[in-house]
């Protein structure tokens, strides 16, 4: 089925001592372009993101912000026998110099060397946690554009049910209005020239002409094919992204569309064209949102 190009996906997990939450968000965008904010320590896994996006997500602009939330008493050691030798001094110089007894252990920690806040290597976590990470909030992503690519679905499908609709007006308008148009034209030749002779052969030769300038079979032939082409790709299972297709199609209806209303020559007619450009432009505004 067709998956919309909006779309918000959320996941938490571990990376290494890490807890980390990712947020992916896409709007439509005509090729894939994505923007990957992590934090430092993850930076060196960018390229490893931004291909696993690229993988999993055809079209669209995609936004990624990654979070980390530390475990501060994880994170941060201290070096217990640098405390005490800080401790051993400062009872020393409290001693010697008749300063107060009184210690603060937050003073000794802010001293140098005794709270280690460097993460060892092994605490980082590897970038196939990250990823793992990334891949839940691709499958969150792509779950809520599914369910907005069905919605699309249903209402492309009711829109080019106008369409056929207006179209088949067309197809059954289309021989009386042809008839009408030479009627009129025999007509108007023979108010002209009224009693003067006219010859046949070139009238008639005149009547084929008029006859096809205004024959819309095959457009109207091809419109319906355009249609069946649209429905069809709407309904296709599978993964592979159909939102170009189906802009291709539009773009196709529309020129059918443009020379139907061209060679209309008639009202009824021109207003069932105007209508199928009205729905065209209802179904282009949606399908530029299809991945």
């Amino acid at each position: 089925m067709i998956s919309s190009m909006t779309g918000f996906g959320s996941a938490e997990g571990r990376v290494g001592l890490a807890c980390v939450s990712i947020e992916l968000r896409t709007v439509n965008h005509r090729f894939f372009n994505p923007s990957v904010k992590l934090p430092g320590e993850f930076a060196k896994w960018e390229g490893d993101v931004r291909e696993l996006l690229r993988q999993r997500i055809a079209r669209g602009h995609v936004a990624l912000t990654a979070r980390v939330n530390r475990d501060a008493a994880r994170r941060a050691g201290i070096n217990e026998q640098r405390f005490g030798e800080y401790v051993a001094l400062l009872r020393d110089l409290q001693s010697r110099y008749g300063l107060s007894e009184t210690l603060d252990a937050g003073t000794i920690l802010s001293l140098p060397e005794v709270v280690d806040a460097q993460q060892d290597e092994s605490d980082q976590g590897t970038v196939a946690e990250l990823l793992m990470i990334v891949e839940q909030a691709i499958k969150a992503l792509r779950r809520m554009r599914s369910e907005e690519g069905a919605r699309l679905a249903a209402f492309l499908l009711e829109r080019i049910g106008l369409v056929a609709e207006s179209v088949r007006c067309i197809e059954e308008r289309a021989p009386t209005r042809l008839v009408e148009q030479v009627t009129r034209m025999k007509r108007a030749v023979r108010d002209l020239t009224a009693a003067v002779a006219v010859d046949q052969q070139r009238l008639a030769q005149e009547v084929a002409m008029l006859a096809d300038r205004l024959d819309i079979a095959e457009e109207l032939d091809r419109f319906r094919a355009h249609i069946d082409a649209f429905r069809e790709t709407i309904g296709k299972v599978g993964a592979e992204p159909v939102g170009k297709r189906l802009g291709f199609l539009l773009q196709e209806m529309v020129r059918e569309a443009n020379t139907t209303g061209s060679k209309a020559s008639d009202a009824v007619v021109l207003c069932h064209v105007v209508a199928i450009k009205e729905e065209l432009e209802r179904i282009r505004e949606q399908v530029e949102n299809i991945e």
